[in-house]
This record gives C-alpha cells, structure tokens and sequence, in this order.
C-alpha cells in the first residue's frame, strides 16, 4: 500500500485562514498593523523568487511587507546600519536578511546586528541558543521566548497536524545546516525523539537512514533517498528542493519512496507551503511580544509563559 501523503499545500489552507483571522484581531485590538521587513543585497534569483512568495502571503493574511533591496557591492556597515534602522523602528516587528549576501560582507556580523526579538527567521545566536536550551515540551521551560526556522517548524506542524508519533521514536536527520537540519534535530529532541544526524559524508548513510522511524532529508540533492535507504513503514519528511532534468523534486525519489513509507511530504507540495505560512505566524507572535512588554523586554525570560509553547 503507498504511504499516506501529508499535503502541505491543504495544512497551510487552514493555517493562513487562522492567522489572518488573528491579524484581523490583532489589528482591530491594538490598532497596530504587524510588519516585515526583508533585507537583501542584490539581485540573487532564488532570493528574488521568495521574496516575492513571501509579499503575497503577507498580503494574503493582511500583515505589511517592506522590501530593502541594497546593491550589490554595499559594503557590511551598511548592511548592519539599514538592519539597525529597522530593529529601532516601531513600526517594524519582523526583519529577514536574505542570503547569499555579497562575498565582501560577513554574514554573521548581519545576523548578529538583527534584534533577536525581530528575528522572525530564527537565525540570531540567542534564537538559536535558546532552541538548543529548551527543555523538553512537556516540562517547565526555563529559557526566555525564542523563534525557530521557519523550514523545521513547518515540519513540526505537519507531524502533529497528521498524528504522527514523536515521542520514543528513532528520527534521523539528514543535512546539518543552521537553518533547517540542527533546529529539525532539536525540536525532534525536544518532543523525546532518540535523533541522530548525518551529513553527506555519513558512510555509508543508508545504514543510518534504514533505522529512522521518522527520516527528515535537507541537503539539496536530488533523489538522494532512495527507497533501499528507507525502513518499510517510515515516516519521511522532505526539506529538498533541486531541479533534475526540467522539473522540480526533493532529496527523496518520491515514486519509489512512498511504496515503502508509511507517510510522506511530496515535493512540491509538502514542507515547502507551510514554510511562509510559519513565517506569518511569527511575525504575528512577534508584533503581540513587542506590543505587550516593549521591544526592550519582549524577549527577557519575564515573559516567557506567556508565549513561548506558541511556536513549538
């Protein structure tokens, strides 16, 4: 029997509808419109394009988006300084810098600049910190509010929407980056995973991958999970995104894989639509934290009951 498919595309339906009815709630309470601002240098294809998915979606759930787009050659000060005008603008609750961001510039000089209670993509150290920190869900936490990748937290929801058990179950992660692979880990960790994570240079790998119960993939490779990598009756989660040939796919060869797995995210179609609508949700989460204590203590551990089981 093929696996059963975990449609993102219908997850994420739901899901703006919810946070655009919040929006509107928020909005109307606090007359207080949320806002996100994306920073990029240049004009880097990929970027470009999700720039643009990321503007109709807050359009979509009435959240207002500003574009600072900088030349290419603008050099790291100036980068840090247009990020350190919106972390001081009220009016601004959420700030994205995209990368790839020139050679000239260091990226983690930018990331660093971002306030953390605005950094709705989860990259800041004190962000990323706080993740590793945590304690397990259904313990007390002992950590101030914190966002989480975008990317993951899509995976997450998607493995709660379906009912698929975390707790006890034996998760492999495939692909370490800070973005997608590590956080997917931790949040795995925290909701009492057993995770081990592997990287391309894993050998052999399918020794690793035929253990999960629950397999996530996050490399970029095409196809690389193939249906011998898979324990029959996994659940398979797929962060991938390449082009093979003229059409889109992810890390996982999807035809062959889902006659082995018991669920599967399809590509497109699975993690990739709930990862702006997570995103929204943020900026949304971001803007009631910054509205209630002030940007100078939306992100002390003073509030942290208040919000921080929100996003996990």
């Amino acid at each position: 029997m093929s696996a059963k498919i975990l449609d993102g595309r219908a997850l994420a339906k739901s899901i703006t509808a919810k946070v655009k009815e919040d929006v509107a709630s928020f909005r109307k309470e606090e007359g207080i419109v949320p806002a996100l601002a994306l920073v990029r240098a240049g004009e880097d294809p990929a970027s470009v394009s999700y720039a643009k998915m990321i503007k109709r979606t807050c359009e979509r759930v009435g959240i207002a988006f500003q574009s600072h787009i900088l030349p290419t050659d603008v050099s790291e000060e100036e980068m840090i300084d247009r990020v350190r005008e919106l972390n001081a603008d009220k009016g601004v609750h959420g700030i994205i810098v995209q990368k790839p961001m020139p050679k000239s510039i260091n990226d983690a000089a930018v990331v660093e600049a971002l306030e953390p209670a605005k950094d709705v993509d989860g990259v800041h150290p004190l962000n990323a910190g706080r993740l590793a920190q945590a304690a397990f869900v259904d313990r007390a936490q002992d950590v101030g509010p914190y966002f989480v990748p975008s990317a993951p937290l899509a995976g997450l929801e998607i493995l709660k929407h379906y009912g698929i058990n975390i707790d006890g179950q034996r998760a492999v992660v495939v692909g370490a980056s800070p973005l997608v692979g590590k956080p997917m880990a931790l949040l795995l960790v925290q909701h009492w995973a057993t995770v081990t994570i592997c990287e391309l240079h894993t050998n052999p790998l399918y020794e690793m991958t035929r253990e999960a119960d629950i397999l996530c993939s996050a490399t970029g490779v095409a196809h690389l999970i193939t249906a011998e990598m898979v324990k029959p009756g996994a659940t398979v989660l797929d962060f991938g995104f390449a082009k093979l040939g003229d059409r889109w796919v992810g890390d996982v060869d999807f035809e062959a894989v889902k006659e082995v797995a018991s669920a599967i995210t399809p590509v497109p179609g699975g993690i990739g639509p709930m990862t702006n609508v997570m995103l929204m949700r943020k900026v949304l989460e971001a803007a009631q934290r910054q509205t209630r204590f002030g940007i100078e203590f939306a992100f002390r551990i003073t509030p942290a009951r208040a919000f921080h089981q929100v996003t996990v």
